[in-house]
């Protein structure tokens, strides 16, 4: 897991190409596990990258539960409440999982992360201000067809788009039933080990499944028939990886859970590993 050579001379330098152009205000919605985290003293800092996080109307009834607003775990408990106010299955683990992530990013590289989350809504159309854009939950998703129109446009524009914490056959019916929508003629392949995304930082040869904080009480790294994981993507015509996929694993609870003294910090270590790599990724490719 040791440091490629030169990759601190990448972070000084080449990395500021993906610095943002202009920042929308920050704004902050209730989630499903947290409806009052304390706002860092250095929220209003300007900085050159910001985790995007992706909000995105719910797919009902998955597995058998969930209404209008209701999703998975958390069945029909927010039925009733308008995705675009939060408390929907975007806002899974946010904001504590943002937060923490953003400060690993600020110890372990020279970006100029912003120590705050910003959600971002493609009927908005301000994607284009975020080069990483970040979807927990994606096998609960369900795009529009102008949102997955303007997924495209902003993938194709240069945008990265990562996505984390779905398991089974079931969430990834639900996943590609979007994804289809955004890419209709782009396959999505396994990202092969010798691709620079797992090479931009940290070398991650020796990858493993990174399950979720349920891993503390079941001791299984898997959810549902998700036993083995895959990361895999979706590729431009240039060869560059727009759409990382992290199938079957949960790097958002890794984050979320980092200073949670019951879950095993391998699990941790490794999943802000990959988040590390995939943001130099996406601001220098």
């Amino acid at each position: 897991m040791g440091f490629p050579k030169g990759a601190w001379l990448l972070l000084g330098g080449v990395v500021f190409l993906g610095a943002l152009s202009a920042q929308r205000p920050f704004r902050e919605y209730p989630g499903v596990e947290y409806s009052n985290f304390p706002i860092p003293k250095d929220w209003q800092e300007k900085t050159e990258w910001a985790y995007a996080r992706l909000m995105y109307p719910p797919m009902p009834g998955v597995h058998g539960r969930g209404g209008r607003g209701g999703f998975g775990r958390f069945g029909g408990r927010f039925a009733a409440w308008d995705w675009t106010q939060g408390r929907s299955s975007w806002t899974t683990d946010y904001p504590r999982s943002d937060r923490h992530f953003s400060e690993a990013l600020r110890r372990l590289s020279r970006v100029h992360a912003r120590s705050v989350e910003q959600p971002v809504n493609l009927d908005e159309g301000d994607q284009y201000d975020w080069p990483w854009l970040y979807a927990v939950e994606v096998g609960h998703w369900n795009l529009t067809d102008a949102q997955a129109k303007a997924m495209r446009e902003y993938l194709l524009r240069g945008g990265f788009f990562m996505c984390d914490d779905f398991h089974g056959t079931e969430e990834w019916e639900v996943f590609t039933k979007s994804m289809q929508r955004v890419f209709p003629d782009r396959p999505i392949v396994e990202i092969d080990s010798k691709d620079p995304i797992f090479h931009t930082i940290y070398d991650l040869d020796d990858r493993f499944q990174v399950p979720g904080e349920q891993y503390v009480r079941s001791h299984r790294t898997y959810e549902y028939d998700g036993y083995v994981p895959h990361w895999r993507g979706i590729y431009d015509d240039k060869g560059r990886l727009m759409v990382a996929i992290c199938f079957d694993m949960d790097l958002g609870d890794s984050w979320e859970h980092a200073d949670n003294p019951e879950y095993p910090e391998k699990f941790s270590g490794m999943g802000i590993r990959i988040g590390v790599n995939y943001v130099v990724y996406a601001m220098t490719h």
